[in-house]
């Protein structure tokens, strides 16, 4: 009897150290100490949805992650420009939500940006969804096109964001890697002047739920669509750079 529970108490204790094999890189891939509790919580909640992700862009992320792997084993500064055509929406979550993951994976170096064909503004919506995942906006600006202070953590610097053409000086003009994130503007954008490399991620405009008993909750959704896939982009990288 004696031996046959020692048995059982080594098969558990065993069982439960592979398990903490297999759990602890998890948590050393992430870095949540820096972000905002909520930001950090969102995070870790996307990167169990990864299986999600369509094949099919899943080989741009991946492309895109071989840029960012390259530039990072070269010490130079990774420059990520996300395109759309208002710059109002999906171009700002992405920008946001690439640079929550870097933070997220611990990736140094990485800079995100965004613009559009043209400059409208930040939609209100789209920084609601932002701040229910627990990113800290705010502005004081009452202009057509507000400047919002984007605060991703208290030990992080906060960054503006606004719309602005792609071309906008605050944006980089040479070596960056141009994201295409709606459909239209990777249409009229075949060439992006300065871009080294050229990705097209087009994401569905919540836009068309405007005004509709369904709009927050479709913001909410193409805020995690588009989460989904910066965190799997960084979770790439991160695994590149073993």
């Amino acid at each position: 009897m004696r031996n046959s529970f020692t048995h059982k108490l080594i098969k558990t204790a065993t069982g439960l150290l592979l398990y903490l094999i297999l759990l602890v890189p998890n948590f050393l891939s992430a870095d949540v100490s820096k972000l905002n509790p909520k930001l950090g919580q969102f995070g870790s909640t996307i990167t169990k949805e990864f299986g999600s992700i369509p094949e099919d862009r899943n080989t741009n992320l991946n492309k895109l992650a071989l840029f960012i792997t390259s530039k990072i084993k070269a010490k130079e500064k990774v420059n990520l420009v996300f395109i759309c055509t208002h710059n109002s929406r999906r171009s700002h979550m992405s920008q946001i939500m690439a640079k929550t993951a870097s933070i997220y994976y611990d990736i140094p170096g990485v800079e995100t940006y965004s613009g559009g064909t043209e400059a409208t503004a930040f939609n209100p919506r789209a920084i609601k969804a932002l701040q229910k995942a627990g990113v800290d906006i705010s502005t004081n600006d009452e202009s057509k096109n507000p400047k919002y202070k984007v605060n991703l953590g208290k030990p992080l610097p906060t960054f503006l964001a606004y719309s602005k053409k792609y071309s906008d000086s605050k944006n980089p003009n040479s070596n960056f890697a141009a994201v295409l994130t709606c459909s239209q503007a990777d249409k009229n954008c075949p060439n992006v002047e300065g871009a080294v490399i050229r990705i097209s991620l087009p994401f569905e405009d919540p836009k068309e739920f405007d005004n509709t008993p369904e709009e927050e909750a479709k913001y909410d959704e193409r805020l995690k669509d588009i989460s989904r896939e910066m965190f799997k982009l960084f979770a790439l990288v991160k695994e590149n750079l073993k």
